[in-house]
């Protein structure tokens, strides 16, 4: 399949008016480190959706459930590349978790559930793969853990003479943060990351969404992006836990 790639900052805020598409500041292109970490692509009228997702299999992607239509009408379109121009896509169907609500959360902002989504696509020749944590695995994790952020879409802004535009090159960036343990939280569900640039840590931010939050230097998946709370994309980002008992059940269905 060929894409048109006509995502610009523009009509990424169109798509953004829809849902919370989220991607990495203040990094670095990732190369060949995460060649499990892949883009995803859904046409809709007047351009795409793009999120991004980990592969936990040759078969399956894991994204978040904001992010694309479920109708197994309308396909998903996967490519695990770091850069364009991307060939060999391949064709896939959308599975929002079936308790996903956009407006059932608890906490902060109170808009947001269960956010994790699966595509089971045609098999990849991927020679790695994302790996899930045990369940509550979080929890045991100390303030201030290392976590590494992947993802594809706007990298920073172009700021002067009128609103910030988001830059967007469709490159796999990566960026260091930070894990932070607080009681603050947007729910039991989310962990809170920093996304601070002064700090030299990077966030998420418009563009794409649905990649994954990893233990720093290691394939696990903590979490995947969800929403940010300025438009900025600083300060701190949050993501939908997935060592969560409900969350991997579903997950393991496929």
């Amino acid at each position: 399949m060929r894409m048109s790639w006509r995502v610009t900052t523009s009509l990424a805020a169109v798509v953004l008016a829809t849902v919370p598409v989220l991607t990495i500041t203040n990094g670095f292109p990732d190369g060949v480190q995460h060649p499990y970490v892949g883009i995803a692509v859904q046409n809709v009228p007047g351009g795409e959706i793009i999120c991004s997702g980990a592969a936990l299999s040759p078969t399956k992607m894991l994204t978040a459930a904001h992010c694309f239509d479920p109708d197994p009408a309308n396909p998903v379109w996967v490519v695990y590349l770091s850069e364009p121009p991307f060939t060999g896509w391949l064709p896939g169907t959308f599975h929002p978790d079936p308790a996903w609500c956009a407006t059932c959360g608890s906490g902060l902002q109170g808009s947001d559930r269960h956010d994790v989504g699966v595509i089971t696509h045609v098999a990849s020749n991927l020679g790695s793969f994302a790996a899930l944590p045990p369940v509550g695995f979080v929890d045991t994790l100390p303030n201030r853990t290392p976590v590494d952020l992947v993802g594809y879409g706007v990298q920073g802004f172009t700021r002067g003479g009128g609103p910030p535009n988001g830059i967007f090159t469709a490159i796999r960036f990566v960026a260091p943060s930070l894990l932070m343990q607080t009681n603050k939280l947007a729910s039991p569900e989310f962990i809170t990351l920093t996304a601070n640039p002064a700090q030299g840590k990077g966030g998420t931010c418009f563009g794409d969404s649905g990649g994954p939050d990893l233990l720093g230097g290691t394939d696990i998946v903590l979490a995947v992006d969800t929403f940010v709370t300025n438009r900025n994309c600083t300060g701190v980002t949050y993501s939908n836990r997935v060592d969560l008992s409900d969350i991997q059940t579903f997950i393991n269905k496929f």
